[in-house]
């Protein structure tokens, strides 16, 4: 029997494409096809490893017949290996970091997302099928030699959005301090020392009543996490929290304890975080970059200038102006129900269907 398996970079509570690549291999199992997914046992949380398999076992487990469907993300020995497999393909493109936010903060990484490029470069013909998250992402593919390439969203498992949310979490965090809030990895890209100095403003002029949270690991980029703690410091603020990984129940009860969301991203190949402030009734306010438009798709409020002092103001009016506010949730409602009514997993069976009869 055909089976669709797939291979990831990397695979970690928390990480979008993990979480992606669990959905979809119960969605394939669900058409009836045998389905697992594939990466290096060292990119691999020992306690997580029952949920992969390690990808030196690919030769001997894909067959000509076999899918396989690599989600290409970053520079990974995974990469080279989809090139070798005699399966048919497909590709999933999430977007690769430029390796500039990194080069002062972790070479390393710099290095892994400079590779990921080249790798990306040299992979046009390499399937079959070639999806991307985004409009943003799939126009990079395209510029690069990329034929057909299609958009599915991001799949997500909206059920663990709606958990209970952690109880000690929230006796800490729900009561009449205004929680601003930031969901993603404590990197670069994310400017999250933009953040900080949009939220001093708020902090100092609009609402000192009021608290930073940032939620996202910081791991690989504790010179950066160093740098945004001095920021702190000179700047003279004391609440802004930094809580690195966590599990599902406290993300949703910050997400329940919210009265803002604000990004200051300028690299974001989709944003999941923007969807799941949505479906806790959080308003977004974000720099208008990369994806984060699409994402938005008409809800929340975008901004094209990083005015600090404006910025600030905005956070007031969307938290303090009640009729604002419910208009904006309005339409963040309206957004998700468009994301809702969507089949994505039958709008991917179809763009898979080639591959079926090849």
């Amino acid at each position: 029997m055909t089976a669709i398996h797939q291979l990831v970079a990397g695979f970690a509570n928390g990480d979008a494409i993990s979480n992606e690549a669990v959905v979809m291999r119960k969605i394939f199992r669900s058409w009836g096809f045998p389905s697992d997914i594939f990466c290096e046992r060292k990119r691999v949380l020992p306690e997580l490893r029952s949920e992969t398999r390690d990808l030196n076992e690919c030769f001997s487990a894909f067959k000509p017949e076999d899918i396989a469907l690599l989600h290409l993300s970053i520079g990974s020995d995974v990469n080279d290996l989809f090139l070798k497999l005699v399966s048919r393909k497909a590709i999933l493109y999430h977007n690769v970091t430029p390796s500039h936010y990194f080069d002062l903060i972790n070479r390393q990484t710099a290095f892994t997302l400079d590779k990921g490029r080249r790798q990306v470069a040299a992979m046009s013909n390499a399937a079959q099928i070639n999806i991307a998250d985004s409009k943003f992402n799939a126009a990079e593919l395209t510029k690069l030699g990329y034929k057909n390439v299609q958009v599915l969203p991001l799949i997500l498992d909206l059920q663990k959005l709606n958990d209970r949310p952690d109880g000690k979490t929230l006796r800490a965090y729900d009561g009449a301090t205004k929680n601003i809030l930031f969901v993603g990895r404590c990197a670069p890209n994310k400017k999250i020392e933009d953040i900080i100095k949009a939220f001093y403003y708020f902090h100092k002029f609009v609402e000192p009543d009021s608290r930073l949270i940032q939620v996202g690991s910081y791991a690989g980029t504790e010179r950066y996490h160093n740098l945004l703690l001095t920021q702190i410091r000179d700047l003279e603020l004391s609440d802004v929290r930094f809580t690195s990984s966590i599990p599902q129940s406290q993300l949703n009860a910050f997400y329940k304890c919210a009265h803002l969301f604000l990004s200051m991203s300028e690299h974001e190949g989709f944003c999941i975080p923007i969807i799941e402030s949505m479906i806790h009734d959080v308003p977004v306010l974000a720099y208008s970059a990369a994806a984060v438009p699409e994402t938005m798709d008409g809800a929340g409020v975008l901004f094209h200038k990083k005015q600090y002092e404006d910025i600030a103001e905005m956070m007031g009016q969307i938290i303090n102006n009640s009729s604002l506010r419910e208009a904006i949730i309005s339409r963040q409602r309206e957004r998700l129900a468009r994301y809702a009514k969507r089949d994505l997993a039958s709008e991917f069976r179809l763009m898979l269907d080639p591959l079926f009869h090849s």
